[in-house]
C-alpha cells in the first residue's frame, strides 16, 4: 500500500517509523511548515526531520486547499492517509485516497473528543485512557472508529509521561490498523455522540491553580498540566509552575488555601481546602525546571 503520512510533533514520529519498518510505502510525508527560531534560525518540525533523515519526500503546504497542494497530492496516488497530530483537513484531502484517510486520537473515542485529551483525562482524575484510530470525516474526531488500545493512568503520572506511553502505543495501533484495512478486515464502527466529552485547547490563562480546590483536584490539575504549558500561581509577584506533586494528607489545623509552607530546606506544602499538596518540582519565572529542595536553595519562604 502507498501511504501518505500528516503530523507533526514527536508523538507522531513513532507511528511513521513503524510504517517504514514493515515495508510501507511512504511517497510523501506532510508537515508543518518551519517556524523562526532555534539556533539555525528555522525550527524544522519533529516529523520532517525523521522524514529528511530517512530520503522521504516533505510537503509543507500553508494551506491545505491550496490548488497546486491538491494537484501534488492526487498525483502521489495514495490508497490510504495516515494523520497523528496533524491539523484539520479539508474534505478534498481527507477523502481523496480510495481507502479513505485514519486518524490516531490520544483518548478512548468518544471521550475526550478535542486538542487536549491527554491534558483534560489526567485533570478529571480518569483513571484509564487509551488510544483510538477512526476514519475522518467533516466534524472533529466524530468518524467512525477502528480500533482501540486502553492505558492506565497511575495516581502520580504527568501528562508528560502519559503522552510518551501512548506515544508508543498509538504506533502499534496505526501499525495494527493499517494492516487491518489491507487485509479488508477493517470494520468501523460510529461513535455515540450521546457518549462524547470534551478536550478543548488550553490556555495559560486556564493554567492558573485554584487552591481553594479539594486536594485530589489541585494535584490532578497540576500532573495534568505538567510539564507543558505548567499549572502555575504566583510567588512575591512572578509566575511560579507547579510540575510536580503529592498529595499530603491533612495534619490538625490547616492555615488558608493557597497558604505557603516550608522549613525553608528541603519541603514545600501549599495549603488546599482540605489539606495541602507537597510541591516536588518548581520552575519559577526566567529560571530551568528543579527540584524543590534546589528551590529553596536559592529562595528563602517565610515559615
Amino acid at each position: 500500500m502507498r501511504i501518505v503520512f500528516m503530523g507533526t510533533p514527536e508523538f507522531a514520529v513513532p507511528s511513521l517509523e513503524i510504517l517504514l519498518q514493515h515495508g510501507y510505502e511512504i511517497p510523501a510525508v506532510v508537515t508543518a511548515a518551519d517556524k523562526p527560531g532555534g539556533r539555525s534560525g528555522i525550527q524544522e518540525s519533529a516529523v520532517k526531520k525523521f522524514a529528511l533523515t530517512h530520503g522521504l519526500r516533505v510537503l509543507q503546504p500553508e494551506k491545505l486547499k491550496n490548488p497546486v497542494f491538491l494537484e501534488e497530492l492526487r498525483a502521489l496516488q495514495a490508497d490510504l492517509q495516515v494523520v497523528v497530530a496533524f491539523r484539520m483537513l479539508p474534505e478534498a484531502v481527507w477523502n481523496m485516497p480510495p481507502l479513505g484517510t485514519l486518524n490516531l486520537h490520544g483518548s478512548l473515542l468518544p471521550k475526550y473528543r478535542g486538542a487536549a485529551p491527554i491534558n483534560w483525562a489526567i485533570i478529571n482524575g480518569e483513571t484509564e485512557t487509551g488510544v483510538t484510530t477512526f476514519l475522518l470525516r467533516h466534524e472533529i474526531d466524530t468518524g467512525d472508529i477502528l480500533f482501540q488500545e486502553k492505558l492506565p493512568i497511575g495516581e502520580n503520572d504527568t501528562a508528560g509521561e502519559v503522552h510518551d506511553r501512548m506515544m508508543l502505543l498509538g504506533a502499534q495501533l496505526v501499525l495494527c490498523t493499517v494492516q487491518a484495512i489491507e487485509r479488508g478486515e477493517a470494520r468501523p464502527l460510529p461513535q455515540s455522540d450521546t457518549e462524547a466529552t470534551h478536550a478543548p485547547k488550553i490556555f495559560t490563562e486556564t493554567c492558573r491553580i485554584d487552591f481553594a480546590q479539594p486536594t485530589a483536584r489541585v494535584h490532578n490539575f497540576i500532573r495534568g498540566l505538567s510539564p507543558y504549558p505548567g499549572a502555575w500561581t504566583t510567588l512575591d509577584g512572578k509566575t511560579l509552575k507547579i510540575l510536580r506533586t503529592l498529595k499530603a494528607a491533612p495534619a490538625g489545623d490547616m492555615p488558608p488555601p493557597g497558604q505557603f509552607v516550608s522549613d525553608g530546606k528541603s519541603y514545600l506544602k501549599i495549603c488546599t481546602l482540605d489539606g495541602s499538596v507537597e510541591v516536588l518540582e518548581v520552575q519559577l519565572e526566567g529560571k530551568r525546571r528543579m527540584t524543590v529542595r534546589d528551590f529553596l536553595n536559592g529562595y528563602r519562604i517565610g515559615h
